[in-house]
C-alpha cells in the first residue's frame, strides 16, 4: 500500500481528508474481503480492507505525537503495523479485524518512538516500555508533572502500579526529563567552543604509539632469539602451549607427539628455564620486562 502522507501540509491535510471518507466496512464484507485475502492472495481485497483502517491509523498516530516525533512517520509506521494485521489476521476467529490491527498497529508505532525519540536506547523489555509510555500519564494522575527529581512515595507508587522497580522509575524519569544535546552545539552563546571539545581523547598520542611498535618489535626479536636455544620439539611445546592465543592441551599435545602428558609438562619446564636464562643473556631480567610466558 503507497503511503500517500508526506511532510507537506496540503497533502497531510488531503490525506487525513480522503482517509475518513473511506466507508466503514460492515462485518459481514469486512470477512469476506479478509478470506479473499488470505485464501486467494486478492490484492484489491487487500486493499478495500486496509482503506477502510487509514482512519485507525491516523487516530492512533495522533496518540504519539507529544513525543516530538514527525506525524507522517508515524503514520508511515502505523500503515506497517496495519498491513502486518492484514497478513496475520485470521478471519474464522470471529474477531474484527479493526479489533485486531489496533495491537499491530499500536506496537509498530511504539517501536518507532521508542526507536527514534532520543539517541540513547531507551528501553527493550515489556516492562521498559510499559514505563516509557505510561509513565507521563500516571503522573499527571497523582499531580506530579514537574521536571524535578520525583518524591520516594510517587515513585513507589508507580513502581507498584507497573510492576518495575523504583530504581527503574526513576531513571526513566529523568531520561525523559531530559532532552538530547548535539556535540556541535556551542557551550556558550558568544563564544566558538562546542561541547564535543570537552570529549577526552582515548587514542595514544603518536610519540606513544611509536615507543609501543617500537618495543613490539625488539620484544618480538628478543623471544625469536630466544627460542634458538630450544629444541625443534622444546620450540613446539612453548609455541602451542605459551605463545598461541589458544593453547593446547597438554593432553592433546602427547596424542600428536605419542608421548604422555605429563612428559609433555616436564618438557615444558625445562623449556621455559631455557628461555629464562636465554632471555637473562640477552636483556636482562625478562619477568621485569613481561617477556617470559606465564608459568
Amino acid at each position: 500500500m503507497a503511503n500517500a502522507y508526506s511532510s507537506n501540509g496540503p497533502a497531510d491535510r488531503s490525506y487525513v481528508k480522503k482517509a475518513m471518507k473511506t466507508p466503514m466496512l460492515e462485518a459481514e464484507h469486512e470477512l469476506e474481503l479478509a478470506r479473499r485475502w488470505r485464501e486467494e492472495e486478492d490484492e484489491r481485497a487487500l486493499h478495500e480492507l486496509t482503506r477502510a483502517y487509514l482512519r485507525l491509523v491516523i487516530a492512533m498516530a495522533s496518540k504519539f505525537r507529544h513525543y516530538g516525533l514527525p506525524m507522517p512517520d508515524l503514520v508511515s509506521e502505523g500503515n506497517v503495523g496495519l498491513m502486518m494485521a492484514a497478513a496475520r489476521f485470521e478471519p474464522d476467529r470471529k474477531v474484527r479485524f479493526s479489533t485486531y490491527a489496533s495491537w499491530w498497529i499500536r506496537s509498530s508505532i511504539q517501536d518507532f518512538v521508542l526507536r527514534n525519540w532520543s539517541i540513547v536506547r531507551t528501553g527493550t523489555t515489556s516492562s521498559q516500555k510499559s514505563l516509557f509510555f505510561n509513565l507521563r500519564r500516571l503522573r499527571a494522575r497523582i499531580d506530579d508533572t514537574g521536571d524535578g527529581v520525583m518524591t520516594k512515595e510517587n515513585r513507589t507508587w508507580i513502581a507498584e502500579h507497573l510492576g518495575v522497580p523504583e530504581r527503574d522509575v526513576e531513571n526513566m524519569a529523568s531520561r525523559l526529563s531530559a532532552s538530547d544535546r548535539s556535540l556541535n552545539a556551542p557551550m556558550a552563546v558568544d563564544g566558538d567552543g562546542e561541547w564535543q571539545d570537552l570529549l577526552p581523547d582515548a587514542a595514544p598520542i603518536p610519540e606513544q604509539q611509536v615507543m609501543e611498535s617500537r618495543d613490539s618489535t625488539r620484544r618480538k626479536e628478543w623471544i625469536a632469539n630466544a627460542l634458538k636455544a630450544l629444541n625443534p620439539r622444546e620450540t613446539h611445546i612453548i609455541m602451542q602451549r605459551r605463545l598461541c592465543e589458544d593453547s593446547v592441551t597438554l593432553e592433546t599435545l602427547g596424542h600428536e607427539l605419542g608421548i604422555s602428558k605429563e612428559r609433555v609438562r616436564q618438557i615444558e619446564h625445562q623449556a621455559l628455564g631455557k628461555l629464562r636464562r636465554a632471555l637473562e643473556r640477552i636483556m636482562g631480567d625478562p619477568d621485569e620486562s613481561g617477556l617470559l610466558p606465564g608459568t
